[in-house]
């Protein structure tokens, strides 16, 4: 009897087990997405009716894919595309990517509250973060060694940048590698000669300030004329089912679209 006793505890065990890993959904990937926005989608989803825990690592976009090549993400969160070998490697594994656009980002670029200057042209942004320019004074700053802030090479913004503003050249070499957003924030807040880069609701940080490129201050309403404007995705292994699919639908509603927008972030209806 007790023998039949335990044998039903271990079985009861077991079950609950099964059922919790079938509750959990692992979101993996990029720290633009998973700091702020893909962790409130999913407490309002759940708040909402969803019976599922969510497990949420924001390591890089890079990370989205080496997960869900290993099986260990139901969903990738990324700030660019995939690229091709990650495509590859996952295809190896026997994932097949599905991409879905979830919003807009705007790449911010941020110089501490009391540096003077305040617009910064295409040109000159490219020049300070490749290293040509390494002195406040070359731009109409107060002179001083420009303190550069990047974001580390598992980073989708950190390529994503690289394409985008600076024609392919790569960053100066005296250029600061910081693991997400709120770093390179904290670090520009609190260095007079500080610069770098962050998502859009990542603006308004203590001690900083956002400078205009060409006189055009990233926003919602600018998000068509900002020169370092991009979607950002969720992807997942070919199309998803039950939970996954349910919380991806989640995040392309129009529910979802609000809290995009409420985070800090362009909802996908006014981007496109």
């Amino acid at each position: 009897m007790k023998s039949a006793f335990y044998t039903l505890a271990l079985l009861a065990v077991a079950a609950a087990s099964s059922l919790q890993a079938q509750t959990t959904l692992r979101i993996r990937g990029s720290d633009t997405l998973g700091a702020k926005l893909v962790p409130q989608l999913a407490e309002a989803f759940k708040k909402n009716g969803g019976k599922v825990s969510f497990d949420i690592a924001a390591e890089g976009s890079s990370t989205a894919f080496t997960n869900l090549a290993a099986g260990t993400a139901e969903i990738g969160m990324s700030s660019r595309k995939v690229k091709a070998d990650e495509r590859a490697l996952c295809r190896s594994k026997g994932v097949k990517l599905t991409e879905f656009e979830i919003a807009w980002d705007m790449i911010a670029i941020l110089v501490n509250k009391n540096n003077p200057v305040s617009d910064l042209s295409k040109k000159q942004v490219l020049q300070i973060f490749a290293g040509d320019i390494k002195d406040w004074s070359e731009v109409g700053g107060t002179p001083g060694p420009i303190s550069l802030y990047t974001r580390n090479t598992s980073s989708g913004t950190y390529k994503d940048f690289i394409d985008r503003a600076m024609k392919g050249r790569e960053y100066g070499k005296n250029s600061q590698k910081m693991a997400g957003n709120e770093q390179i924030a904290s670090e520009v807040g609190s260095n007079a000669n500080g610069v770098g880069y962050v998502g859009l609701a990542y603006i308004g940080s203590k001690g900083t300030k956002v400078v205009t490129i060409d006189g055009v201050m990233p926003s919602a309403a600018t998000v068509k004329d900002y020169p370092y404007s991009r979607p950002t995705y969720l992807y997942t292994n070919g199309e998803p089912a039950g939970t996954t699919k349910e919380f991806i639908d989640y995040c392309l509603s129009p529910v979802g679209d609000g809290i995009v927008g409420k985070v800090g972030f362009v909802p996908k209806s006014v981007a496109q």
